[in-house]
């Protein structure tokens, strides 16, 4: 029970916070839900189509899962953000079991111990009770459902890694999710650089030196590269032949119609928004943010500063390493997309579990230093989960007080779903 009571409990306070008057928050239908719900039901009865020109263009992973839970509940708003919710739900578990495995560390301090013991589940809670990623479960767009994918994918990674039976299936499974990460939303695109960037970094860590090695990589290597490549096939093979009318549309890199020194000047723009997009000024737009708020909150904005320049000082560590390239990986999107597209906490929605590992890092890093001190240790740690605790209360706070009543304009269509997806006009007037 010591070991499964934590992830009860996260499945209760999960499923409490994202199925919380839902799906009534956000109350109205945002234009993108009523096209995702005819992309869906545009798939019913059809041969396995890969990729849809429908709603902009989208890979159709999701939409499948989708169109089983509208064919299943109805076309209803429920049953159009149930796939994301449940995905959110899933998203928290598969993160504790990420930080279970990478905060284990043993030392010879009792207090850093049970510190360190705690970690995992106070960092899911701040992941949980985040406002950026509370925002995205409670409707219906791809984003959880990307991370949920990419996180199975890292803990198998890391299940490799760490344990020293089964680790080909392990390779295996971490192949397969990084394959459905790369056929689900778009960035997810440039996702499996981070699982084979991983190999590297372990295999140089074992060392390349002799010929025995060298052939247990490559087989590595291959049972991570097949099953990724067999899922991706059907999706690659279409838009080989098929433009993406998305990444035509957003990227302005390959906007032939621009100059070199104008895309330089496009892309430092974007890494500066971007960047305050955490501390000062974020999202814009009243479906993925308080307007201008920035999406970390003081606290978790210095534990970031911290944590990331101590992972940055002690990149040697493999965990670092995976850590500040999934960080770059999850915002390489939005520097690629015109700037005034940014900032955009829907396209950088994946970089949350880095984020907070580095602010794991940055309490890790802080606590080290207290059995230096001569001061009460029990103090110390009761104050440190009392911070986090405010943390979480402060974000839950803003969002069902201050955020939720934004929606009320930022959604547009106040029709019922199955009565908006039959209309020409969804924008008139309600009666």
């Amino acid at each position: 029970m010591k070991k499964i009571s934590p992830l009860i409990i996260l499945v209760i306070i999960s499923a409490f916070l994202i199925f919380y008057h839902f799906p009534a928050i956000p109350k109205y239908l945002a234009y993108d839900e009523v096209e995702f719900t005819k992309l869906a039901l545009s798939l019913d009865n059809k041969p396995y189509a890969p990729y849809s020109q429908l709603a902009t263009g989208h890979s159709t992973l999701y939409f499948y899962i989708l169109l089983a839970s509208l064919k299943t509940f109805g076309i209803n708003v429920f049953a159009l953000r149930f796939p994301a919710a449940i995905f959110g739900i899933l998203s928290v578990l598969f993160f504790y079991l990420i930080m279970k495995k990478v905060f284990s560390h043993q030392n010879n301090d009792k207090f850093l111990n049970f510190l360190v013991s705690q970690f995992p589940f106070f960092l899911s809670l701040i992941l949980l009770s985040s406002r950026w990623f509370l925002n995205f479960s409670r409707f219906s767009f791809e984003a959880t459902f990307l991370l949920f994918l990419e996180l199975v994918s890292i803990y198998f990674l890391i299940s490799f890694w760490r344990e020293k039976q089964s680790q080909n299936i392990f390779l295996i499974i971490s192949g397969l999710f990084a394959g459905f990460a790369f056929i689900s939303y778009t960035p997810g695109r440039i996702f499996f650089i981070l699982p084979i960037a991983f190999l590297i970094f372990n295999w140089y860590r074992r060392g390349m030196s002799r010929l025995y090695d060298k052939k247990i990589l490559i087989k590595q290597f291959l049972l991570f590269i097949i099953p990724f490549t067999i899922i991706i096939t059907p999706l690659t093979l279409h838009l080989s032949t098929n433009q993406d009318s998305r990444i035509d549309k957003l990227f302005f890199w390959r906007n032939h119609e621009m100059t070199l020194n104008e895309k330089i000047i496009g892309t430092v723009n974007n890494v500066k928004t971007i960047t305050l997009m955490f501390f000062t000024k974020g999202d814009m737009n009243g479906k993925h943010n308080y307007p201008g708020k920035p999406a970390l909150n003081p606290i978790l904005g210095t534990l970031l500063i911290i944590g990331f320049i101590y992972s940055l000082k002690n990149y040697k560590n493999l965990y670092n390493k995976l850590f500040l390239l999934y960080f770059l990986i999850s915002l390489f999107p939005s520097l690629a997309i015109y700037p005034w597209e940014n900032p955009s906490m829907l396209r950088t929605f994946t970089v949350i579990p880095s984020v907070i590992y580095f602010i794991g890092n940055a309490i890790y890093h802080l606590s080290s230093i207290v059995p230096r001190w001569s001061i009460n240790k029990t103090f110390v740690s009761c104050f440190l989960f009392l911070v986090i605790l405010f943390s979480c209360v402060y974000e839950l706070r803003t969002y069902f007080k201050y955020q939720v009543p934004v929606f009320e304009h930022s959604f547009e269509i106040r029709y019922p779903l199955n009565k908006a997806i039959k209309m020409k006009n969804v924008y008139e007037k309600v009666p």
